[in-house]
Formats: C-alpha cells, structure tokens, sequence
C-alpha cells in the first residue's frame, strides 16, 4: 500500500486492539458479520495470534509495539465507526480509549474489563462506550456444564421472556421453535431441518421445569453448611461427644423408669448431675445411686471434651488455612485456574451453594484473593500433577472445571481427574476446536467450551450497533437473537417471512409491522414482509450476516460497494 493510498479517507472502518484468542474470534465475527473494513493493531504480526489474525481475509494489520497515538493514526482511527480494546489490561485499555477520543469523539468504544465495577465508572466517561468482559460472559456456561444443567440463557423481548429449555420440560403452547439437537452421541445441530427432533428449544416464560432452580439452591446451600460444620469438627472428638450424648441418654430413661419420675423431672435430674450439681442422697435405691454417679462422672468428662472440640475446630481451621490442607470433602467441584475466568466461575458456584476446591499453580494469580475472602479452599500446584488433583480430593468431587488459560494443562487435568474417577464430569475450556473435536471423539469428554468463543459475538454485536439481543450457548457454538429493520427496496422486501428461514442457518421467531407497536410471536410464517417491519432473528453469526445483507436496501449496497483491498502489514 503506498503513502498516498495510506492517507487517502475512508468510509467509517472497525479497529481491533489486541493480539490474543478474544482479539482473533472478534476479527472472525467481524469479517463474517459485515463488509466493513477491519484494521488490527497487534505488536507483532509474526507471534502469538498475529500470524492467525493477519491470515483472516480482508483484515488489514498495523503492527505496533504499544498503543500510541501514531498507532492510531496509521490505522486511520479518526474516520473509524469503532473501535475495540481487547487486551488483558484494565489500566492500559482505559489509557488507549482516552487517545482514541482525542482522535475521534464519535468513535464508538468497546472495552474489555475485568473490574466491571471500575469499567461501569469508566463508561460514564466515553458516551455510547460499550463496556464488556469476556469472563462474565463466558462464566455461567462453564457453571451450567458443572451442574449437569443448561447455560441459564434468558432474552427479554418487549413485555415478553424467552428461555432455553429441554423439549421435554415445556408445555407445547409455550414453545417458540426449536434450538439444536444434541441427541447424536454430543454432536449438536443448531436449528435443525426437522425441527421436532430437537431436544433443546427456545420458549416463552412460565414453563413447568422438572427441577425447580430455587429447590436445587436452596438443596446446595443445606448441604454446604452441613459440610462446612462437620469440616470443623475432629472426628474423634464428635464420636467421644456423641458417645457421651448416648449415655446421659440412657441415664434419663432409667432415672425414668426405675426412680418413678416423669420424662421431665428425669431430665432435670441428669442435666443437674451432668452439670456437677449432685447431691447425694443415701435414701436412693441402689439402682438409682449407680445412674446418679455414672451421671456425674459423664458429666465431668463431657466439659473437657466439649473444650478440646471446640479447641481442635479453631486450631485446625487456622492451620488448614495457613498450610493450605483441605478436609476430606464429598460431593465439590474442583475448579482448575483462577484467572479472569476462573474467578467467575468460583464466585457464581459460591452464590449458588456449590462446595468448591480451587486448584492454582500461582500464588498471585488474579482470583486467589477472591476465593480466599469468600472463604473457598485453594490448593497450590501443578493441575496437571496427579498428587496436586488428589489433595483436592478430585476422586470424590462431582464435576472438575479446568479453566486455565493453556489447553494441554486443561486437557491433562482433565485426563487424570477422569484416571481417579472414570465417571467424572469434566468441563473443559478449550481454545482450538479441532482440538475439542478430537478430545470429545477418543477421550469422551463432551462438554468444552471456548471463552472468546462465547464472548466474540456480544462484542461484534456492540461494535457494529446492532440491536443484538441476546446470546444463546449451546455447547461450543453460540445462536444470536438479533433485531432486524426491513428496509424497502430490499431483498426482503416484499417475500413472506417462511422464505427468511434457513436450516442450521437462521429462524425468524417473531415480527413487529411497520404500524404496530406488539410483537408477533411466534412469527406467522405467512406475513409478506414490508419495508419499515422488524424482524426478531435467531441465527447462527454467519446466517444472521446473511440475513442482514438481505435487508439493507441494494442501492445502499452499491453506494457501500467498492474493489476489495488485499490484505497489508503495515508499521506506523
């Protein structure tokens, strides 16, 4: 590209900052989702992702070192529609949004965040910023995948709440179309040609769930706190105490029976001489004498045991704590990483009750003071280490969550989880596709999932200010539900709404006419489409791309249509 074709305008472009897999998915959603130009500003186009970003057709790659103003200026910021900052760094993010509005006010901003309590403050300082994490997003498909439950996915249409659900939890009238169907051994076909087959679909509120989410909370919390009482307590101790228990027990029945007293005075009596109150009474007959005494001795012996409990319980919490050592635990989840993500994922499971170990191999990573103040057990090691697993008791756990940021330290994890336990549920975060096929495939761990994966398409979303409702994980791959005005003079202009239908691509599930104010739903598949409608679109990010394209009034087309740029490296 020569100087002069480098400073000559253009039409409002996207920028991408970042060299990393969310900086790659995004410039992939991107490309697919609109023909817009797409500039990346990455340090080195021959590390990292650069070589897998500067592959992507049609993506035109600035290399720069850091974010400077000259950065910006070679990638022509100030005609640019949006601009993305990606990179793992709160403080350096909010520096490089500040020079991109010196250039260009009218830029549209999406952040990534981590301290979304910080990005929240921050957004009030760029108007129509866009402020995202990736974490958060990701992090209740991981969860869910835990549980054994789906994704809790939830779009609010106006006066109107969608839902996934299971076919076979949702009563007909209730159901708007169908999702995908997992059913084929953990291959997952999103809308389906043959829509009854599918086991997972889309609903409208107040369906009838065969588990109630508040029951299974309320279950979890019961049996965290029971956990965590019986975790303070030597076991030892607890069976002398109960011993002790079972005596004073015995000794009321018998004060009862062979004294002639009532249940109540018999237990006044023996809570009396167990306190150390005994009187004695040469008057008593010989039976009552021996329980008098056996009373009192049980009573002297139970102070000190109750002490050494209570002892033991403090004394070993404060140890456990100091040298790390984890109880024997049943029933947890064992999360692997506490990064971004893996902070989440410990959070959301502690909201829900869910006993949980961690597993870090860095004593500073970024989630360990989180789980230490919410009061979450971390083990410090090599997750790929079978030593390090079993000291989290991986072998009782239920489900083991690896979430680092490397896929063969997941994989290996998950690989020695499934060796202690072989019917171990085991969620994976998996970067590379391939790879998750081929685990699924010989390994039969089914369940992985990919953060900038699920996270990509809300921050495509939010850079090209499309009314991009909501996001639908289903397993690896993800469903948009997006609002689509019909412009006249389109391709959809004029045909029925069925013909916008396309298999494994894009459903139309509900419609707004051009004069009306409420939503049809379900879509009537017979309404001939007009200029000014809107359409509510389930898709997957390639279908709705299509879809868009159909809707955009051609002559605008040709006005937006120019040659094709070959892809350039350029250093500012």
């Amino acid at each position: 590209m020569t100087e002069d074709e480098q400073q000559q305008p253009r039409s409002p472009h996207l920028v991408v900052c970042g060299d990393n897999p969310l900086a790659y998915r995004l410039v992939e959603e991107l490309v697919t989702q609109t023909d817009d130009e797409v500039t990346v500003i990455l340090p080195s186009v021959a590390r990292n992702y650069g070589p897998r970003i500067s592959a992507i057709p049609k993506v035109r790659v600035i290399e720069a070192s850091e974010l400077h103003e000259s950065a910006f200026r070679a990638a022509q910021v100030e005609q640019a529609g949006a601009v993305a900052l990606v990179d793992q760094d709160d403080v350096g993010n909010i520096h490089a949004a500040l020079r991109v509005q010196e250039l260009n006010r009218d830029a549209r901003l999406v952040i990534r965040f981590f301290n979304m309590n910080l990005g929240q403050r921050i957004q009030a300082l760029f108007p129509g910023c866009a402020v995202l994490s990736d974490a958060e997003t990701a992090a209740p498909s991981f969860v869910a995948g835990a549980l054994s439950e789906l994704a809790p996915s939830y779009v609010r249409l106006p006066g109107r709440t969608l839902y996934v659900a299971r076919r076979c939890d949702v009563a007909s009238d209730r159901l708007i179309c169908a999702l995908a169907d997992t059913s084929n051994s953990g291959q997952t076909d999103l809308l389906p040609t043959d829509q009854e087959q599918a086991d997972l679909v889309l609903a409208e509120g107040h369906a009838t769930l065969g588990d109630n989410p508040t029951h299974r909370r309320r279950r979890d919390l019961l049996r965290t706190l029971w956990w965590r009482i019986g975790a303070s307590f030597n076991r030892k101790l607890g069976i002398t105490a109960l011993g002790l228990l079972v005596v004073l027990g015995l000794a009321t029945a018998l004060f009862a029976r062979l004294g002639g007293l009532s249940w109540y005075d018999a237990l006044y009596l023996v809570l009396l001489d167990a306190a150390g109150a005994a009187q004695p009474d040469t008057g008593l007959s010989i039976a009552n004498k021996i329980v008098q005494t056996m009373v009192t001795i049980v009573g002297i012996s139970i102070i000190p045991v109750v002490t050494a409990t209570v002892v033991d319980a403090v004394v070993s919490s404060r140890l456990d704590t100091v040298l790390g050592r984890i109880r024997p635990i049943v029933g947890h989840v064992v999360v692997v990483g506490l990064g971004n993500v893996g902070a989440r994922v410990v959070s959301q499971l502690d909201d829900l009750g869910v006993p949980v170990v961690c597993v870090e191999i860095d004593e500073h990573a970024r989630g360990v003071p989180l789980a230490r103040q919410i009061g979450v057990p971390i083990v410090f090691g090599d997750a790929s280490r079978e030593d390090t697993l079993r000291a989290a008791y991986v072998g009782t756990c239920r489900a083991l969550v690896a979430v680092t940021g490397n896929d063969v330290t997941n994989l290996e994890a998950a690989l020695h989880g499934r060796a202690m336990s072989e019917h171990l549920r085991v969620v994976l975060r998996l970067f590379d596709g391939d790879l998750a096929e081929r685990v699924e495939r010989n390994f039969g761990i089914t369940i992985s999932r990919s953060v900038p994966g699920l996270a990509a398409p809300a921050f495509a979303g939010a850079m090209l200010r499309r009314e991009v409702l909501g996001t639908i994980p289903v397993g690896r791959r993800i469903l948009l539900m997006a609002e689509v005005p019909i412009q006249a003079g389109s391709d959809l202009d004029g045909v029925v709404a069925a013909s916008v239908n396309a298999p494994h691509q894009a459903q139309v599930i509900a419609i707004q006419r051009r004069a009306a104010d409420t939503l049809e739903l379900p879509a009537p598949s017979d309404h001939r489409l007009a200029g000014g409608d809107r359409l509510i679109v389930l898709a997957t990010r390639a279908g709705l791309g299509r879809v868009l394209i159909r809707s955009v009034a051609t002559e605008m087309w040709r006005q937006l249509d120019e040659p094709a740029t070959t892809p350039a490296t350029m250093s500012p």
